[in-house]
Formats: C-alpha cells, structure tokens, sequence
C-alpha cells in the first residue's frame, strides 16, 4: 500500500482483521485499545505507515470537526469507543502497521497549548464505525 492511500471505515476494518491474533512483543507493550501516548518503548521502527484517514487534497485536517463520536456514552480514552474516521480524532490520523505481526495502529499529534504529544490506538476490527461526520463539517 502506498502512504497516500486514504483508508476508508470499510477498508481499515477488513486491513485489522488480517493482523495476527497475538501481537508481537513490541505491539504487546501497549497495554489498551483505547487512545494512549506513544510509549517510549514502543519499537517505532516496526511500524510502517499506510497511508491516512483524511485526504489532504481536500483540505487542511486541521479545519475538520473536532466533534467525537461516542453512541453508547464512551469517552475519548475508552477502549472500546468507536473508530470513526469521520470524527476527531481519527479525521487527523495516519494508518500504521507492524512489519512483525500485522497489527494495525492510528497515531496522531495531539496540539495543546505548549506542547505536541503523539498519541496511537490500536485499531479494533469491530469499533470500526463508518458513521458520517457531523452535517458541514469534513
């Protein structure tokens, strides 16, 4: 796959749905699959990016909504809140992939006020939600 592909909801859902059923060593240190900041243990050299969730030709990721998706009243650092590549933050994300054992990631940076931290999640087939993003918004 090549690192401009833009994945959709389906895609990325059949793409997790490959991955080995244990994760390798290096995966296994993230310990939940809900949103967390890049461990500093984490084999970052393992990882292969895929491409992304947004398209960048069509606009800055930035100006997208920073509305979240959340049905069943989970919260952003939920584990089992949904993926839903329309809605921040998965509007801003990269897809990435081990080269060991297939699981597949989303990372992105989290912008606060002084500080930029990199945050991965590691991609559920079964939270992957294709559910529009809010009217007006991208």
């Amino acid at each position: 796959m090549a690192q401009d592909t833009i994945w959709t909801a389906s895609a990325l859902r059949d793409l997790a749905g490959q991955a080995n059923a244990r994760p390798c060593d290096s995966c296994a240190t993230l310990p939940s699959t809900g949103w967390e900041t890049v461990p500093v243990s984490l084999d970052r050299q393992r990882l292969q990016v895929l491409g992304m969730l947004y398209d960048p030709l069509a606009g800055n990721p930035l100006e997208s909504t920073l509305e979240e998706y959340h049905p069943q009243r989970t919260r952003y650092w939920s584990a089992d809140a949904p993926i839903a590549p329309g809605w921040f933050p998965y509007n801003r994300c990269g897809v990435w992939q081990c080269r060991a054992c297939a699981t597949v990631f989303l990372r992105y940076a989290e912008h606060g006020g002084y500080f930029e931290e990199e945050r991965i999640r590691r991609v559920v087939p079964a939270l992957v939600d294709s559910a529009a993003p809010p009217p007006g918004n991208t």
